[in-house]
C-alpha cells in the first residue's frame, strides 16, 4: 500500500489544523512509523494531479483509495474582503503548526498586540483564538451569526443525536469575549494608508433575531433595525467551516468522479476507486472518518 501526500508530512488536519496544544505531533510520527513497520509507504511532498497524475495511479495499482478531505472552506464575500488582514481560519492554523514543528522559520500570519476577531463560533474558531493569544494577542473577540445555545443539552437534541448546547473550550478560559446573534456587513479598512496596501481595521456588523422551529432549533434570521456596530480589528479569521470539494480539484476532474449536490464524492467500485472519509460524507469528525477507512470494503 503506498499513501500520497502533497504536504512535507502527513496528518492532514491532525498536522496542520489542529492547533499543537491540542494535538502533540508527536503522536503522529509515532502512528506513522507503525504503519510503516506494517509495510505501508508514504510519498510525501508529491500532490497527485499535478505531480503525478490519477492516470499513473490508476495504471501502477489495484484500487485508488480518494481521502483528501473537504479543502474548500467556507469565504465570507461581503465588501472590503480584498483587505489585507483577513484570513481563513487554516492559514493561521497552518502556519503556526509549521512553524512550531520546524517546517518554517516564522509565522506567516502573527498576532501579537493585535485586535483579533473570529467570525463562527465552532471548534476551528475556538483553535484561532487559542493561537491568537499564545502569539500575544492584545485582544480576541469572537463573534457568532446563531443564537447562544443554551447550557444544557436542548430538548431538541435528545440522545443519541449530538447535543445542542454552548460549549466552552479551554480557549474560550483563557481570555474571549464572546457574541451572539452578530450578522456581518462589511469589512472596513484603514484609510491612513494608501488603498494598495490597505488593512481591515474593523467590521460592521447587526443584530439579529431568529425564528425557531417547533423543535426548537434556530430556522432563519432578520435583521434588527438600528443595531449597527463596527468591532476594531487588526486582524480577522474566518472559521465558519467547509463547503466540500470542489469540482475543478485535480483529482476530482481527472478520475472522473461525480460528485453530490454537497460537492461529495461519490465512489466507482466498478472501477476500483473509493473514497472515504470527508470527502464522502461531508465535513464532520476525526473519529468518523477513521471508522470510514476501517468499514472499507475493497
Amino acid at each position: 500500500m503506498t499513501v500520497y501526500e502533497r504536504r512535507k508530512n502527513i496528518g492532514g488536519l491532525l498536522r496542520y489544523g489542529i492547533p499543537c496544544f491540542k494535538l502533540d505531533k508527536a503522536l503522529i510520527d509515532r502512528r506513522r512509523k507503525v504503519l510503516e513497520a506494517e509495510g505501508i509507504r508514504f510519498v510525501t511532498d508529491c500532490e497527485v494531479g499535478k505531480d503525478v497524475s490519477a492516470e499513473w495511479l490508476k495504471k501502477e495499482h489495484d484500487a485508488v483509495v480518494v481521502a483528501i478531505g473537504t479543502p474548500a472552506a467556507r469565504d465570507l464575500k461581503i465588501p472590503g474582503r480584498e483587505l489585507g488582514g483577513i484570513h481563513l481560519a487554516l492559514e493561521l492554523l497552518e502556519g503556526q503548526n509549521r512553524f512550531l514543528t520546524g517546517e518554517i522559520t516564522e509565522a506567516p500570519i502573527n498576532a501579537k498586540g493585535k485586535k483579533i476577531l473570529v467570525i463562527g463560533g465552532g471548534d476551528t474558531g475556538s483553535d484561532c483564538v487559542g493561537t491568537s493569544i499564545r502569539q500575544g494577542a492584545a485582544s480576541v473577540t469572537q463573534i457568532e451569526i446563531m443564537p447562544k445555545p443554551p447550557d444544557e443539552r436542548d430538548a431538541s437534541t435528545p440522545w443519541p443525536l449530538w447535543p445542542y448546547m454552548l460549549r466552552t473550550s479551554s480557549s474560550h478560559k483563557e481570555g474571549c469575549v464572546r457574541r451572539w446573534n452578530l450578522n456581518s456587513l462589511r469589512f472596513i479598512g484603514r484609510d491612513d494608508v494608501p488603498p494598495a496596501s490597505a488593512c481591515v481595521s474593523g467590521v460592521e456588523v447587526e443584530s439579529v433575531e431568529w425564528e425557531f422551529s417547533p423543535e426548537g432549533r434556530p430556522m432563519k434570521f432578520h435583521s434588527v433595525p438600528n443595531t449597527n456596530e463596527v468591532i476594531e480589528a487588526d486582524l480577522v479569521f474566518l472559521a465558519m467551516g467547509f463547503t466540500g470539494v470542489p469540482a475543478k480539484n485535480p483529482i476530482v476532474s481527472q478520475l472522473k468522479l461525480a460528485q453530490t449536490t454537497r460537492t461529495a464524492l461519490v465512489a466507482d467500485p466498478v472501477r476500483n476507486i473509493f473514497c472515504v472519509g470527508d470527502c464522502a460524507s461531508g465535513a464532520s469528525l476525526v473519529v468518523r472518518a477513521l471508522a470510514s477507512g476501517k468499514l472499507l470494503q475493497i
